[in-house]
């Protein structure tokens, strides 16, 4: 899967925020982008704490990304997807190459929707578990102005 400067997979960026993208700053690529699988890899260079581990809440940014790209692709384009719980459990510490995420739904409803967010090494050994629940708001509806009489 491509993405643009311009598009987070099916997401579009507001052109206002190009340059502010968190996950440009994290290196985080999408590779697949479908409703029952989001699939996506960030480097640890970069994201490191101070003793030179992966940082957990890079992992974090990983999981919240993927998750929330799928919340997107289940409740459409017309809809703004808000997190409302993210939890992470790191297993392993990673220290080098990259870290690849697989998020796959738990839930999915009309206004809800939870992901588990595996997150593993290049030897895919298991680094993070993350779950989030995302809130799908519905879409705002337009006031139509009055009909004169």
């Amino acid at each position: 899967m491509t993405q643009s400067a311009a598009s987070l997979g099916p997401v579009p960026v507001l052109p206002n925020y190009l340059d502010e993208q968190l996950v440009t700053r994290m290196g985080i690529e999408i590779l697949r982008c479908e409703p029952d699988l989001v699939v996506g890899t960030m480097p640890v260079r970069g994201n490191r704490q101070p003793i030179g581990i992966m940082h957990g809440g890079a992992n974090a940014v990983l999981a919240e990304t993927l998750g929330s790209l799928a919340a997107w692709v289940h409740a459409g384009p017309d809809r703004i997807i808000v997190g409302q719980e993210l939890s992470c459990t790191h297993h392993h510490a990673v220290r080098s190459g990259l870290v690849t995420g697989v998020c796959r739904p738990l839930h999915v409803g009309r206004g809800v929707a939870t992901y588990e967010i595996v997150i593993s090494d290049e030897r895919e050994r298991r680094a993070c578990t993350a779950r989030l629940t995302c809130a799908l708001p519905q879409p705002r509806r337009q006031t139509r102005p009055a009909k004169d009489s």
